[in-house]
């Protein structure tokens, strides 16, 4: 391994620092306080409170002068100033010219107001608690003489931040935001469906047929058993059984895995939530539905109000409902419902709606929609009633011949969430599973894959049943107004290096 200048300045300080007696990577360091519980807590009224604490961060800027020296160091919850004097630390402070940015260090001491009112960290004992070997591509400020901050060199190539998320959370410390307050939704969503008497459950990720969905599989190979498996794709199959089972409400948030392109709103592990109430239909399913966005963002963000790419976005109930083919007519300009495939392919071809060879019917219908309808879709709508042909696994229309009971929340053009009333009837599940080998052995290799035991289960017996799918990293993108699936990643997938 070739290592720059700056590293083999470093590895030499190390060395000074070991040689020194000082132990570079210690074991352990006892802290009492993080930077953002002393500068929001202290006051010159209770510093006695802070008169012994101790705490530990990442170096990120460091000033030596003289008998005198600051730093500021960087924790999990933000940065703070420490003050360091010789005569309080004469063992140590020769050393701290072997100190870089990037290091990270331990310090004991009290709490101060500086002269020009920083909120700061006397030094009365420090440690170094790692000694860092590769310099920290930390941006360079100063200030013009208009008084405009410019910052040079900063570590913004969107493609270096994905590939060293650890370096991008370091020096773009704000991004730790996105990630706080994925963690607060999915929390929060947890919270909803417990409160509700829901039980979360897992189910396989490695399948031996895969299902609950249109999408390619990973594939990979068990040894002992000598048999392909697939990632999941879904979880639907597997969380219906268990309400056969008898559990009347289910939900697992998970990672799903689907072998198709990457894009701003696509990457190929993800996660999502499913739910399946028994007795409850697709109506019920979208009042559920709202009401767990609209507490989420009042809980994560505290407001149903956000403006995204741009837009102003309300999330307050209720959202919009809208049939399908009536959004085709307005948006298209003409009634498609019962149109046959010709007529479809016309409609494509008059709208440059590109499609992929001998696509099925379900498949250009599912293309138009994307193309030409769903981008006008802002503000939260449900977009309601489907064909038939592109949902296998919903139930017939109650009233409507050839639709079916399911709805897809879309927000800013791009769906959120899809749901069903569930299709519990056995023999119209095998004949629309039947159908779709069919697609599949016309060469459509997105089509769903009979299962056997699935259709056993039904023939068991399943009771009316509500289901619905959230794409969490898509409702965190909103709730964090971030445009790309990779942003509130923290490793998405990447082509790898030369």
């Amino acid at each position: 391994m070739e290592r720059t200048e700056q590293e083999l300045r470093r590895l030499e300080e190390l060395d000074l620092l070991e040689q020194a007696g000082l132990t570079a990577y210690p074991y352990s360091f006892e802290k009492t306080h993080n930077a953002l519980d002393i500068l929001k807590n202290y006051s010159d009224e209770n510093s006695a409170e802070f008169s012994n604490v101790s705490i530990a961060g990442r170096i990120m800027a460091i000033r030596r002068m003289g008998k005198a020296a600051f730093c500021h160091i960087l924790d999990a919850s933000g940065k703070i100033q420490i003050y360091m004097r010789k005569d309080d630390i004469p063992d140590f402070y020769d050393n701290l010219k072997y100190l870089d940015i990037g290091d990270i260090i331990g310090v004991k001491g009290f709490v101060f107001r500086t002269k020009t009112g920083e909120i700061s960290v006397h030094t009365k004992e420090i440690q170094l608690l790692c000694k860092s070997i590769t310099p920290l591509p930390v941006p360079k400020e100063e200030t013009d003489e208009q008084g405009n901050k410019i910052i040079h060199d900063a570590f913004t190539d969107k493609e270096t931040r994905y590939r060293q998320r650890y370096v991008d959370l370091i020096v773009n410390y704000p991004i730790r935001d996105v990630f706080i307050k994925r963690s607060k939704i999915i929390s929060q969503m947890r919270k909803y469906f417990d409160e509700k008497g829901w039980l979360e459950v897992e189910t396989p990720i490695l399948q031996p047929i895969y299902g609950g969905a249109s999408a390619r599989p990973f594939v990979t190979h068990h040894n002992a058993l000598d048999i392909p498996l697939y990632l999941r794709i879904a979880d639907e199959l597997y969380l219906k059984r268990l309400i056969v089972g008898g559990f009347e409400g289910v939900y697992e948030i998970s990672k799903n895995f689907r072998n198709e392109g990457m894009d701003k709103m696509h990457n190929p592990e993800f996660t999502s939530m499913e739910i399946y109430v028994a007795y409850k239909d697709y109506n019920w399913m979208m009042e559920m539905t709202e009401d767990v966005i609209n507490t989420i963002a009042n809980e994560v963000l505290g407001t149903t109000d956000i403006n995204y790419d741009g837009k102003n976005i309300s999330l307050q109930k209720p959202f919009k409902r809208e049939k399908m083919f009536d959004l085709f007519k307005k948006y298209i300009g003409k009634d498609i419902f019962g149109a046959s495939l010709q007529e479809l392919l016309q409609i494509a071809e008059e709208n440059k709606v590109e499609l992929p060879a001998n696509a099925p019917y379900s498949k250009i219908i599912d293309e138009i929609f994307s193309e030409l309808v769903q981008p006008n879709l802002i503000n939260p709508t449900f977009v309601i009633d489907y064909p038939i042909e592109i949902s296998p696994l919903a139930k017939k229309h109650r009233n409507q011949e050839g639709l079916v009971e399911r709805f897809e929340l879309f927000i800013n053009g791009s769906e959120v969430a899809n749901a069903f009333t569930e299709l519990n009837d056995p023999r119209d599940q095998r004949n629309r599973l039947e159908q779709q080998a069919i697609e599949r052995a016309k060469g459509d290799e997105e089509a769903m894959v009979l299962d056997e035991d699935f259709l056993h289960a039904l023939e068991i017996g399943m009771p009316p049943t509500a289901g619905l799918g959230i794409g969490i990293d898509r409702l965190v993108m909103l709730l964090t107004g971030q445009t790309s699936i990779r942003d509130v990643l923290f490793f998405p997938q990447l082509k790898p290096e030369k």
